[in-house]
């Protein structure tokens, strides 16, 4: 998107920025996703599910959904999220799309756009579709920004450092149910637990702990629906004791209570 021009922005109606009630859900659509939606969350707690991949999400977590998606969304009623979502198409097919997950660390200029954006079109503003798309670009070059950027942090790390990290990653992956901790994984690594936990959220993109996490849920989804288990013994497989702490974990990760997928 860093080589259209703004008139290759076709804006849609469908944006706003919202406070969520606590019973707001964002349920699957009969369609996948018809057009672009840039989504932007400014506060509060929740998980998006992109086609079925979930996300803990909070402030500053940014969404870029294409043409195609499937996307969920739950949230904390009570740390319920703020959020702005601008829907969008385009006019020819771009050499570069921003990914689509990224967490900002460049806050306050991208919601600065966001908040003038949105305000174009809560009443009648002269150019405003003019000055939208002008800064719908801008959105989308900060965002392929930040993306350059990691891209050159993981430059300067080791091919050594990149192994073992995605070696932890995969040996979380292959034993869920082990009682993981940032210092047992750090151990292993024969790295510092901070220096472990940074480096692994640069280099796989997620905390530590949401990965333990997000791996166990992944093989109870698979549990309960392939092996026959019922909701406790998948629990308790992947060591879980409490068994009301495991669903609402589960239905925070995935939008959906375990007895739904058994």
């Amino acid at each position: 998107m860093l080589y259209l021009n703004p008139d290759d922005f076709l804006l849609k109606p469908a944006v706003a920025t919202i406070h969520c009630e606590p019973n707001w859900k964002w349920r699957k659509r009969g369609t996948p996703m018809p057009n672009y939606d840039l989504f932007y969350v400014w506060s509060g707690e929740g998980t998006v599910l992109l086609n079925k991949k979930p996300y803990n999400v909070g402030k500053g977590h940014c969404f870029l959904f294409n043409p195609g998606d499937e996307t969920e969304a739950t949230h904390n009623p009570q740390n319920p999220l703020v959020l702005t979502y601008i829907h969008f198409d385009l006019a020819k097919k771009p050499r570069l799309i921003p990914s689509s997950h990224r967490i900002l660390k460049n806050t306050i200029s991208f919601e600065s756009l966001l908040t003038q954006y949105v305000r174009l079109f809560l009443v009648e503003t002269y150019g405003a579709e003019i000055e939208g798309k002008l800064i719908l670009k801008q959105l989308m070059i900060h965002l392929l920004r930040e993306e350059q950027e990691k891209e050159e942090e993981l430059k300067g790390t080791s091919n050594s450092l990149l192994e073992t990290i995605r070696e932890i990653a995969n040996y979380v992956q292959q034993h869920p149910g082990e009682p993981h901790t940032i210092e047992s994984l750090s151990a292993r690594a024969n790295l510092s637990p901070r220096y472990f936990s940074r480096k692994f959220k640069q280099i796989i993109g997620q905390t530590v702990k949401y990965y333990i996490v997000y791996s166990r849920i992944k093989l109870a989804e698979h549990l309960l629906h392939f092996s026959g288990m019922s909701v406790t013994e998948a629990a308790y497989a992947l060591g879980y004791n409490d068994l009301h702490f495991f669903s609402r974990q589960f239905k925070q990760y995935t939008g959906k209570n375990p007895s739904e997928v058994r």
